[in-house]
């Protein structure tokens, strides 16, 4: 998995590399393996593969202030402090790690709009049906997918989002699966979804002079009848950053549904 680290005093970028590229082996669904690398890394801030500044267009367009969002895997990321200097007024922060949701609830104990609570993204039976107008994902679908029973995992986590969520809610998910891997996740039943697709390049790639993606970024990525990325296209970044907006649709759907 790719992060980008916050450095608050520099504010430089360094961008590790991937769960794969490093070999993988790591078992990102278990606590265990949370506790100790927050431990390690003692409360320096990163962001997994994107900054607020990156996805403010895409919060901003389909997420309004007034929201009560939840953000699952939280880390020690900056977005939620960055989305409240942007004016949202509500947002709960849940990670399966204790010892970064403690040393979030204490950096962040003045700032009322900000709570945080450890939980586990594939059961929060803490909150009731239709809580949260937003839930937003960065990197946290990933993360169970290098784990074991990764498809189990995604479909608990997918159908605990769509409990949550308010009709009408939208749920962001930011990965690095294109369509032909996440999209059968997100067809759960029970599930009604609406989907937009935006692909953006990860941070500090140099996009060639001239190319017209440098507009593209924030307009949305036609998919065929299937749900799949047009024949012959290839994101300019290999290693692009999938942004999944997907609006909850009104339930009486007999089987799963996604509408694109």
């Amino acid at each position: 998995m790719e992060r980008v680290r916050n450095n608050e005093e520099k504010g430089e970028e360094d961008v590790a590399m991937s769960a794969q590229q490093r070999g993988g082996g790591c078992n990102y669904g278990d606590a265990l393996y949370w506790d100790a690398r927050y431990l390690e890394e003692g409360g320096t801030a990163f962001d997994w593969y994107q900054r607020y500044a990156a996805l403010r267009p895409f919060v901003r367009k389909f997420v309004p202030t007034s929201s009560c969002v939840l953000m699952v895997g939280c880390g020690s990321a900056l977005m939620s402090e960055d989305m409240v200097k942007d004016g949202y007024v509500e947002i709960m922060n849940i990670d399966v790690s204790s010892i970064v949701i403690e040393m979030m609830r204490r950096k962040y104990v003045s700032v009322r709009q900000l709570k945080y609570m450890q939980m586990d993204v594939r059961d929060m039976s803490f909150f009731s049906d239709e809580s949260f107008d937003c839930v937003i994902d960065k990197g946290t679908l990933d993360s169970l997918m290098c784990g074991p029973d990764a498809p189990l995992s995604a479909a608990q986590m997918i159908q605990e989002v769509n409990r949550l969520l308010k009709p009408d809610g939208i749920f962001i998910l930011i990965t690095y699966g294109d369509p032909s891997v996440r999209f059968h996740h997100m067809n759960q039943e029970g599930c009604c979804w609406k989907i937009i697709l935006y692909i953006i390049p990860r941070p500090g790639f140099q996009v060639r002079p001239g190319s017209s993606s440098r507009k593209s970024f924030t307009e949305p990525v036609p998919l065929t009848e299937k749900g799949q990325l047009p024949a012959g296209f290839i994101p300019e970044d290999p290693d692009s950053h999938y942004i999944y907006i997907c609006k909850k649709l009104p339930h009486g759907f007999i089987q799963p549904l996604v509408q694109l």
